[in-house]
């Protein structure tokens, strides 16, 4: 179960560089942040965990600034 989820995070983050509109890559790439975040859990493997909660918060903070400069 915990390699499963793994390899779908793994697909999930290399697929969401596919994806043409920005909103959607984010998207893709905090649902692919926070399923490692859970499989750095299952692993007890902060290193996984922090560089992910990196990756969700950077992807968030973009998607939100788009937001914010798409409302001008």
């Amino acid at each position: 179960m915990t390699q499963l989820l793994g390899w779908v995070a793994t697909a999930i983050f290399c697929g969401s560089y596919f994806f043409k509109q920005p909103a959607a890559l984010r998207a893709a790439q905090m649902g692919g942040a926070v399923l490692w975040i859970i499989y750095g859990f299952m692993i007890a493997a902060t290193p996984v965990i922090a560089a992910n909660f990196l990756v969700f918060a950077a992807a968030a903070w973009t998607c939100v600034g788009q937001r914010m400069h798409g409302a001008r």
